[in-house]
């Protein structure tokens, strides 16, 4: 049999077709099979398929075939299952950093981790009904450079900005360059931030990654290990309650017993409690004073009470004598 321009292809084209277009409730036959890759000029004898599919399947494809009912050949198991990629899919669609484009754009990709036929079961998956997204589509790639930075322990620089009434970019400090060391990177409320010492204010500090522009990596090796020696970046999250900045204090908390879970859910299991009578327990806690801080003890509805140091105990007084329009 004369051999096509295209005959040497044969096993790459055979491979595609079973990925994108057959799964458990979907196989082909090897007549089917003939006649698709004749669509690429290329022979093929019932012979020589199942030679390629023992080759297929030898090099570790989960190469399948099914007699009864329906016969085919088909693939099983592949390196994402169905409910990985469905999960996948989610994560995608409600996450508030990803512009929509970028969102667009993933999806599509995700879908070619499965069958034809399993891709339209993922279009029904979860939207989030009126789900903000972030403008600026450099995100991304923000990202990325901010994890060569970090793997590779090397500072950079950036411009921080935020959007005026008119959505134009307006650059802090005056438009100057930011200098940094990254030390890592935290998923909150919804957006990534940037922890890292500031070389200017010789402190460790966050930005919003979406927020940052013109991100270079530098040659300069990280600093601030010799003034924050045993910094962890996961207390550092756990302190800023929505990434707000403040004051850091160690504060103690009174709570009802039922509370419990609340603290560990919050601050990790190591915490510990010491019982305080009957039905309470009191916890002594390193958190930065802010208004998001104060606004969750305020949502426990008393569950919680801050009990010291006076300095927080006044200031979440002040906070809510201003909320109620009381005079301090």
């Amino acid at each position: 049999m004369a051999k096509s321009a295209f005959q040497k292809t044969k096993l790459l084209h055979l491979a595609r077709l079973l990925l994108e277009q057959t799964d458990e409730d979907h196989p082909i036959t090897v007549a089917q099979i003939i006649q698709e890759l004749g669509k690429f000029d290329i022979k093929a004898e019932r012979k020589s398929i199942y030679d390629d599919l023992e080759a297929l399947r030898s090099f570790g494809l989960d190469v399948q075939c099914r007699k009864g009912k329906s016969p085919g050949w088909f693939i099983g198991e592949r390196e994402f299952e169905l409910p990985e990629v469905k999960l996948l899919m989610d994560a995608v669609q409600s996450s508030r950093f990803l512009t929509q484009k970028k969102s667009d754009a993933l999806i599509r990709k995700l879908e070619g981790l499965t069958s034809a036929h399993q891709a339209r079961q993922l279009q029904r998956q979860v939207y989030v009904s009126g789900r903000i997204k972030v403008m600026n589509e450099s995100i991304y790639y923000n990202v990325d450079k901010l994890h060569t930075a970090i793997a590779a322990q090397k500072a950079i620089t950036f411009r921080y900005f935020d959007y005026d009434i008119h959505r134009q970019k307006v650059y802090h400090r005056e438009g100057r360059r930011y200098t940094v060391s990254p030390y890592g990177l935290i998923w909150n409320s919804e957006n990534y931030y940037l922890v890292a010492f500031d070389h200017l204010n010789q402190e460790m500090r966050h930005y919003r990654a979406d927020k940052m522009a013109e991100i270079v990596v530098t040659g300069l090796d990280r600093q601030g290990r010799d003034r924050y020696p045993d910094f962890q970046i996961a207390r550092y999250g756990q302190k800023h309650f929505g990434m707000y900045s403040g004051q850091e204090l160690t504060v103690t908390l009174r709570g009802r017993r039922d509370m419990a879970g609340v603290v560990w859910d919050r601050f990790g299991q190591e915490v510990i409690l010491v019982p305080d009578g009957e039905e309470h327990f009191t916890v002594t806690l390193p958190v930065v004073m802010s208004p998001q801080f104060f606004g969750w003890l305020f949502g426990l509805e008393g569950g919680l009470v801050l009990t010291a140091p006076l300095q927080a105990v006044e200031a979440y007084r002040q906070r809510l004598s201003a909320a109620a329009g009381l005079c301090p």
